[in-house]
Parts: C-alpha cells; sequence; structure tokens
C-alpha cells in the first residue's frame, strides 16, 4: 500500500486517553489483578512466598480430596485461569477474582489469626469490583474513543 492511501494518524489522541483518571485507573486495575493472580497461582506450586497449605481451613482441607497441597495446587489453576481471564476480558474476568476472593475470605474467617488477612482481601474485592465497573466503560474501546 502506498503512503498516498494509507491515513495517517495521530499518536497525539491515543495518548490524550490516558489523561482521563478513569481510564488509568482501569489500566492500573486491569494490570494488577491479572498479574497478581497469576502470579499467586504459580507460587501455589514453588510455596516460595509462603507455606500456602496453612491458608486452607481445616473444614474445607477436610471435604476436598487429597491433601491440602493438592488444594493449593487446584486453587493455583483457578488463580492463574483468573489472571488470564482479567488480561483478556476484564468484564468478566473482574468478577471472576471478586468471586474468588469471596470465598477466600469466607476460608480464612474461619481461622483464628487470620483476619487480617481477610481484611485485606475485602479490600482487593473491592478493587476487583471497581475494575468490573470501570470495564464497563473502558474495555474494548481503544484510548482514543
Amino acid at each position: 500500500m502506498s503512503s498516498a492511501t494509507t491515513p495517517r494518524t495521530s499518536a497525539a489522541p491515543r495518548w490524550a486517553a490516558f489523561t482521563d483518571p478513569g481510564y488509568q485507573a482501569f489500566v492500573i486495575l486491569r494490570t494488577g489483578f491479572a498479574v497478581a493472580p497469576i502470579l499467586f497461582g504459580l507460587d501455589k506450586f514453588a510455596n516460595l512466598l509462603v507455606d500456602w497449605p496453612a491458608y486452607l481451613a481445616p473444614w474445607i482441607d477436610d471435604i476436598v480430596p487429597g491433601s491440602a497441597q493438592s488444594a493449593m495446587y487446584a486453587v493455583g489453576v483457578i488463580e492463574i485461569v483468573a489472571g488470564i481471564a482479567v488480561a483478556l476480558a476484564p468484564r468478566f474476568g473482574a468478577w471472576l477474582v471478586a468471586g474468588w476472593l469471596a470465598g477466600i475470605i469466607v476460608n480464612l474467617l474461619t481461622i483464628p489469626d487470620y483476619y487480617d488477612i481477610a481484611l485485606r482481601d475485602f479490600g482487593l474485592l473491592l478493587g476487583a469490583v471497581a475494575l468490573a465497573r470501570l470495564a464497563r466503560r473502558y474495555d474494548g474501546k481503544r484510548p482514543s474513543e
């Protein structure tokens, strides 16, 4: 194609969208809720950050088949899938992460001395809901729109 028939677009309108605080919040939350679940999910297989099976409530460990570590492998897969879902389809993925965090909170509230982590995860749940709401406006739109 010759340059005479190729429309020229300026990068200026595209960059102008990045000055929109709502779009900035969407990009920040989308990036965070894509990367963090994937990294934490991968760590369920390595236990480098923490001994993940210790975060599984005994009553849940009693009803899931296998060991607590086996349950953490399943958790890791779910978290990786959730992170990928946020990256590819944040309107859906953000709700998936919010629901997953709600389950984690229920789990943590049933373990003594884990209430602070449950409260932190509640804050993350609110962030995931905010991402889902922002995705209704910004997902699928080019920054210049």
